[in-house]
């Protein structure tokens, strides 16, 4: 097991790959083969963004995402298929990067927290811990990230603070018991199948 606190400091900012906006990029991983970082050798990504005006999502082949609204309300995502709705903050939805996709802001800017991963590269899941409680962890890479505030969590039997936007990350060789303590922390589970 290994656990390590990201600090909000140290995570970088890149654009949206339709330029519409900037993502706050909390941690990421990329095929190790692959000459340089970027959108063709993503396999996973967890990041944050404002969405401050109705526009178009980023086109992204065989990449699944799934999103929460952590700041605001309102937000309707639509397809000419379907619509997505994050109008409750702490809702996750999933949709396929392949689909044209519109925001619809009800009650003005949202802030998001984004969990993509390339497909058939990697299993992922994105869930707010809103109850105090005991929850299993699997193997593999889960980031507890305290969108709202400070957060307390204990791991196995080890207690753990996370400052407000902290992230800490949890790369666990079998599984692991996780509690919330207090806060309202978001968790977004990583499982590589290559």
């Amino acid at each position: 097991m290994k656990v390590t606190l990201l600090d909000p400091e140290d995570y970088t900012r890149s654009p949206w790959k339709n330029g519409g906006g900037i993502f706050t990029d909390i941690a990421d991983a990329h095929r190790a083969d692959a000459p340089r970082k970027g959108w063709d050798s993503l396999l996973w990504r967890f990041a944050s963004t404002p969405i401050v005006a109705p526009g178009p999502f980023s086109h992204m082949p065989g990449i699944d995402r799934l999103q929460m609204v952590v700041e605001g309300r309102g937000l309707v995502l639509k397809s000419p298929t379907q619509e997505f709705d994050e109008r409750e903050p702490f809702t996750t939805v999933r949709f396929t990067g392949e689909l044209e996709i519109v925001t619809e802001l009800e009650a003005g800017p949202v802030e998001v927290v984004n969990l993509m991963a390339r497909r058939g590269a990697a299993e992922i899941d994105l869930v707010a811990l809103k109850e105090p409680g005991d929850l299993q962890l699997a193997a593999g890479t889960h980031l507890v990230y305290a969108a709202r505030g400070e957060c307390r969590i204990r791991l196995d039997h080890e207690e753990f603070a996370i400052p407000r936007t902290g992230t800490l990350k949890l790369e666990l060789a079998g599984p692991s018991q996780l509690a919330l303590v207090s806060g309202l922390p978001v968790l977004g589970s990583i499982r590589l199948l290559v």
